[in-house]
């Protein structure tokens, strides 16, 4: 094929642990609770959408639409833009990321990279994306390899890998869920992405419940659990996620465990376990026992 200046098309590269490799996968509108926004909130827009919003327009059908050279070339240009994105997240942080300075990463000039991304806000909401849906992935794939009934095997692989991609991805991670950017409002189309992780948890706590079990019994004063968490009832009900007379509690503690995983990830990136505990992997395994007994997944027993 001949080449014609940046337009040309190159071998594609792709990061080691990265999700998408070989041809590029176009940037596609996001869903995530973004960085700042609240789960509730997320959850009650994601319902107040599925209800009344407008259907999302469809993407062409790459099997009757082949690819030109121009397009191809587009596909790899933003790959190759969104790599070094994510590589500038690690050494500068997502605060600090600039088109300029990924545009002179690639060998661009930064008007070229304004054709492929109009704003720094649109490729802060790329990668949010792009890396919701890898953390999710990995995630979903380490749940479902285990045998259906094996409930705390499939609660413990799940957290696991949450953990797995977060640590050895802590710029991403910084992004997801660390300080959120000044001046940067996630769309409300990046909900459905940031909500993969806890999708899958509460599906492991419905099957338990399913089976017989239980979570430990809240305080008396611990609040009406309909009341506090009926936006993310709404949603995992409409999704199918649980049963429609899903006991309001067991949204609760799924909620917990979400919170508490992610806050003992971010505690050991952000280096506020070091001289604490003994063992980093030791200690999330730990967490993630006793949150999953807590709602009711793993018996009492084992998280002791």
């Amino acid at each position: 094929m001949p080449r014609s200046g940046r337009a040309a098309l190159r071998g594609t590269s792709t990061r080691s642990g990265q999700v998408a490799k070989g041809t590029p996968k176009p940037v596609w509108p996001v869903v995530s609770d973004g960085v700042g926004k609240s789960w509730a909130g997320a959850w009650g827009g994601a319902v107040r959408g599925a209800a009344g919003g407008a259907a999302p327009a469809c993407a062409p059908d790459a099997r009757t639409a082949p690819r030109t050279a121009r397009a191809l070339a587009r596909e790899t240009l933003t790959r190759e833009i969104l790599d070094a994105a994510r590589t500038r997240l690690v050494a500068d942080g997502p605060a600090a990321l600039s088109l300029r300075a990924v545009a002179r990463d690639v060998g661009m000039g930064s008007s070229a990279v304004y054709r492929y991304f109009p704003s720094r806000d649109a490729l802060l909401t790329a990668l949010l994306v792009e890396c919701y849906d890898e953390l999710g992935a990995a995630v979903e794939a380490a749940e479902a390899a285990v045998a259906r009934d094996d409930l705390p095997g499939r609660w413990l692989a799940a957290c696991r890998a949450l953990r797995a991609w977060c640590v050895a991805r802590p710029g991403e991670f910084g992004l997801l869920y660390g300080t959120p950017v000044p001046g940067y409002a996630a769309p409300q189309d990046t909900v459905e992405p940031a909500t993969r992780v806890v999708r899958t948890l509460v599906r492991v706590v419905a099957d338990s419940w399913a089976d017989g079990e239980g979570p430990a019994p809240a305080p008396p004063s611990g609040g009406d659990a309909a009341v506090l968490v009926a936006p993310a009832v709404a949603y995992v009900s409409a999704r199918g996620l649980t049963a429609p007379d899903v006991p309001p509690e067991a949204v609760v503690r799924t909620l917990m465990a979400w919170t508490t995983l992610f806050g003992t990830v971010s505690f050991e990136l952000f280096g506020h376990l070091h001289r604490t505990v003994a063992d980093y992997a030791d200690w999330f395994d730990a967490v993630a026992l006793r949150v999953g007994a807590d709602a009711g997944v793993v018996p009492r027993s084992a998280a002791r």
